[in-house]
């Protein structure tokens, strides 16, 4: 265990308090956790390594995105009970915005699309199906709701009325900048990035930091390039997996109060082999997870 001061657990991560020197700003030991999430629950089932595959393929997008944007790492040199699944960064005043940046329709996009033609009041042109490329990226925020609760789409206008037109507008460039470089380092490595949710904080001067994880399994959407075609269910290097065992094969209803079943070990293993096909495809070497 260790000993410091927990601050926050999340759905995946936990936070603690980590000494800083008085002449540093804060610092926290972030801990990504081997727990995973579906329809805002926590699973009773986790996925073994999860955690530090999270961590370590975070470090290696904040590193390929260095030239473009600041971020929070501080030190991946932590603990031996969190080794390679934890992280020293810095504290910041988070902006409670998700920042989604959308390559391709799909997911709660899709849903919105079939009603309205728009995705968070973006309107797309006729005769888009599930997995269609668009053309071109679009910003479709979320407000962040409490734990155990859904994430809210809204229209670009509602974060400019909550946050001001300055820095909604820095968000929202921020996310398109980092999708569009993203994007292309994922299609030389055969994985489409269809969309991924970014986090930002912000320094006390005003800088805006990229935080949280990026470009996970968890937090982003990777098809293979090879086997991309739009209408039907695209092979994915992500959680999809997860889900859609529970709305299909597990005859759950995730319309109902009953949280979901545990997952099969076959599951499990599958789920485990594609967030590693994930960072091998990606990083290009194997991750030698800690014993």
């Amino acid at each position: 265990m260790l000993d410091l001061p927990l601050l926050h657990a999340g759905k995946v991560r936990r936070l603690y308090a980590w000494p800083s020197a008085p002449d540093e700003d804060g610092r926290i030991l972030m801990v990504a956790t081997d727990a995973i999430s579906a329809f805002d629950f926590v699973l009773d089932t986790p996925i073994p390594g999860k955690g530090v595959v999270l961590t370590q393929l975070s470090l290696w997008w904040f590193d390929q995105l260095r030239d473009l944007i600041a971020n929070h790492v501080v030190s991946a040199e932590v603990p031996a009970e969190v080794a390679g699944r934890g992280v020293i960064v810095e504290e910041l005043a988070m902006v409670p915005v998700e920042c989604v940046a959308r390559g391709y329709l799909t997911g709660s996009g899709w849903k919105e699309y079939q009603q309205s033609r728009t995705v968070c009041g973006i309107p797309l042109p006729d005769g888009l199906v599930d997995g269609s490329k668009l053309p071109e990226p679009i910003f479709t925020p979320a407000i962040k709701a409490p734990m155990g609760e859904h994430d809210e789409n809204v229209d670009f206008a509602r974060i400019v009325a909550d946050h001001g037109e300055g820095l909604a507008t820095r968000l929202r460039d921020a996310t398109l900048a980092i999708y569009s470089r993203a994007a292309s380092l994922a299609a030389e490595r055969g994985i489409i990035l269809a969309d991924t949710k970014f986090e930002f904080g912000l320094r006390a001067d005003g800088t805006l930091v990229l935080a949280d994880e990026v470009l996970t399994p968890d937090s982003s959407r990777f098809w293979d390039a090879s086997a991309w075609q739009p209408g039907p269910s695209l092979p994915s290097f992500d959680k999809q997996y997860v889900r859609d065992w529970l709305t299909g094969e597990s005859g759950w209803d995730k319309a109902s109060d009953t949280p979901p079943p545990p997952l099969p070990a076959s599951v499990v293993a599958a789920t485990r082999e594609r967030y590693l096909e994930a960072y091998r495809r990606l990083v290009g070497r194997e991750l030698v997870l800690p014993a």
